[in-house]
C-alpha cells in the first residue's frame, strides 16, 4: 500500500495535480492513507466524510431523488458524490466511495462487499467501478481504498497515452 501512495502521489506531484475525496463506506481512510506520507499537501486537497444520506445532500449536493431511487449504495450516488466534490474544491481529480462494508446491512440486491467507487477528472465524466468484496469489514474496507487509489493511478497512467 505504501508502494502505491508514494507512486500516486509522484505521479500526481510530476502532473501538478490535486486530489479530493468524497468517502462513505471507509470513514476517511483514503484520505488517512494519503496523508501518512509526508508531503501530501502538495497532492491532497481534503475530503468529505459523508456516512449519512443527509450529509451526502447537504455537504455534497446528491440528488434526494437519487438516494429515493438508487439507494446510497448505486453508481449514481457515486457519480454524484465524486462531481460534487470536484465542485466543492479546486482538486483536478475526485474519488468517492459508496458501498456496504458489513458484516449487516446486506441485501440480496446489495450484498456486504459491495462497492462503488467513483473517479472523475475535472472536464469530464466520471468512471464509476463496481466491485464485490470479500472478508470482515476491514477487509472490505482496506480493500476499498486500496482499489480506490489503484483506479485513480491507472487513469493518471491511461491519460499519459
Amino acid at each position: 500500500m505504501q508502494d502505491l501512495i508514494t507512486r500516486l502521489s509522484e505521479e500526481l506531484r510530476a502532473k501538478k495535480l490535486r486530489l479530493a475525496t468524497a468517502e462513505s463506506c471507509t470513514g476517511g481512510m483514503i484520505g488517512a492513507a494519503l496523508t501518512d506520507l509526508a508531503g501530501s499537501s502538495d497532492i491532497y486537497e481534503g475530503g468529505f466524510i459523508t456516512y449519512s444520506n443527509e450529509l451526502k445532500t447537504s455537504l455534497l449536493g446528491v440528488q434526494q431523488q437519487t438516494l429515493k431511487a438508487h439507494g446510497a449504495v448505486s453508481e449514481q450516488t457515486a457519480g454524484e458524490m465524486a462531481l460534487s466534490t470536484l465542485k466543492r474544491t479546486d482538486a483536478d481529480i475526485a474519488i468517492s466511495v459508496t458501498g456496504i462494508a458489513g458484516p449487516g446491512g446486506g441485501t440480496t440486491n446489495k450484498p456486504v462487499g459491495l462497492v462503488y467507487i467513483a473517479v472523475v477528472f475535472k472536464g469530464r465524466a466520471p468512471r464509476i467501478h463496481k466491485h464485490l468484496f470479500e472478508g470482515s469489514r476491514e477487509d472490505i474496507r482496506k480493500e476499498t481504498v486500496k482499489t480506490a487509489l489503484m483506479h485513480v493511478m491507472g487513469d493518471l497512467l491511461e491519460e499519459a497515452h
